[in-house]
C-alpha cells in the first residue's frame, strides 16, 4: 500500500501547486532596469506567485557567455547584444521589455568641445561595433555629420574613462558607470549626446531560450507578472527611497550616489511597455528600434547574416496581462 499511498500524495500535491517545480535560472547584472529585479526578489514576490526562480549575478558579457552555454535559462541584454547573441552563439526570444536607455549612454566629449558639431575632425573613443558605436553614429547623423567627420579610436568600453583623461582622444562613448566615472576623471568633460536624445535606440529586455519557454510557460507569465509589479513599484514616487536603497545596495553604492544611474534610465509600465510592442519602424517600437540596430550590426559586418528581429520578440505574455 505504501508505494500506491505516494503516487496519491504525489498527485495531490502537483493538483494543489505545491510540487516542486523546475527552477528557473536568469542571468542579469549591473543596470538600473535588471538591479531591479532586487525588489521583487527581497519582497518575496515570486513566491508570493507561486514560481521558482534563481536570479545569478554576473558581468554583463560572462552573462551572455552563460546563457550561450546553457548555464542559464534567461538573460538580460539589450535588443541589439540579443541580434549578436543569436546570430553568433544561441537564438533567445523577449519576452518582457524592462526599460529603455535614457541618458545613461552617453559621448562624453572634453573641455572645449561644447557639441557634437565640434566633434568634427576630432578622435572619438569607442568600442567598435557596441551599441556606444550606433549612439555616435545616431548623434552625428542628428547634428548633420557624417561617419568620416570623425576618427574613430578602438576603445573597451571600460577604459574609457581613462583615455578620455589621458587626452588621447577629444570623447569617449561608454554606458553607466563608466559614463560616469569618464566625466569624474576629467574636469570639466560633458554629455555632448545620450541616449535621451535618441529614446528607444537601446531596449533591455528579458530573453529567454526557445526551449525553456516553450516547457515553462506558465512559470515564465508568472516572471512577466512579478516584473510588472516591480515595475509599478518604481514608478510610484512614494516608493523611490525604498527602491534606491534595495538598487544601491546591490552595487555597493549610496542611495544618493545611485539616483543618477536610476534617473538614467527608463523603466516602462505595462501600458507604456504594451505600445512599445506594437510593430512599427523607428524607436519608438522595440521592433523598429531592433530593426536598426541589425542594419547597424551588418554595416559593421558585427554578424555575417541579417536577423529577423520578430524571430527574437515576443509580446505575448505581456499583452497577456491587459486581457
Amino acid at each position: 500500500m505504501m508505494p500506491r499511498f505516494r503516487s496519491l500524495l504525489a498527485g495531490v500535491l502537483a493538483l494543489s501547486g505545491l510540487a516542486h517545480a523546475e527552477t528557473l535560472k536568469i542571468a542579469y547584472s549591473d543596470w538600473p532596469g535588471w538591479i531591479a529585479w532586487e525588489i521583487g526578489i527581497q519582497k518575496g514576490w515570486f513566491k508570493e506567485e507561486g514560481v521558482d526562480v534563481k536570479f545569478e549575478w554576473f558581468d554583463y558579457v560572462p552573462s551572455m557567455d552563460a546563457y550561450v552555454a546553457g548555464k542559464v535559462d534567461a538573460v538580460c541584454m539589450t535588443n541589439g547584444d540579443a541580434l549578436v547573441t543569436g546570430a553568433t552563439g544561441k537564438p533567445s526570444v523577449g519576452i518582457l521589455i524592462n526599460d529603455f536607455s535614457n541618458g545613461n549612454d552617453m559621448i562624453v566629449a572634453a573641455p572645449g568641445v561644447k557639441t557634437m558639431k565640434d566633434l568634427k575632425g576630432k578622435k572619438v573613443g569607442i568600442e567598435e561595433g557596441f551599441v556606444e558605436h550606433l549612439l555616435l553614429l545616431t548623434g552625428l547623423e542628428k547634428n548633420g555629420l557624417k561617419p568620416e567627420d570623425v576618427t574613430i579610436v578602438n576603445t573597451p568600453t571600460n577604459e574609457t574613462p581613462q583615455v578620455l583623461a589621458s587626452k588621447a582622444v577629444d570623447a569617449i562613448g561608454a554606458w553607466q558607470p563608466n559614463s560616469g566615472q569618464a566625466l569624474k576623471a576629467l574636469p570639466g568633460s560633458k554629455p555632448v549626446f545620450t541616449s535621451a536624445d535618441a529614446p528607444g535606440i537601446i531596449y533591455d529586455l528579458l530573453y529567454v531560450s526557445a526551449e525553456s519557454l516553450e516547457k515553462n510557460k506558465e512559470d515564465w507569465a508568472k516572471v512577466v507578472k512579478v516584473w510588472y509589479k516591480i515595475a509599478a513599484y518604481i514608478r510610484d514616487e512614494d516608493n523611490l527611497d525604498d527602491a534606491l536603497k534595495i538598487l544601491s545596495a546591490r552595487v555597493n553604492l549610496k542611495p544618493e550616489e545611485y539616483e543618477p544611474f536610476f534617473k538614467g534610465t527608463y523603466i516602462l509600465t505595462l501600458d507604456e511597455a504594451l505600445k512599445r510592442w506594437e510593430k512599427a519602424d523607428g524607436l519608438g517600437s522595440v521592433y523598429g528600434s531592433t530593426k536598426n540596430v541589425n542594419a547597424f550590426n551588418l554595416k559593421y559586418k558585427v554578424y555575417k547574416d541579417s536577423q529577423d528581429p520578430e524571430k527574437y520578440l515576443s509580446p505575448a505574455l505581456t499583452k497577456a496581462l491587459k486581457k
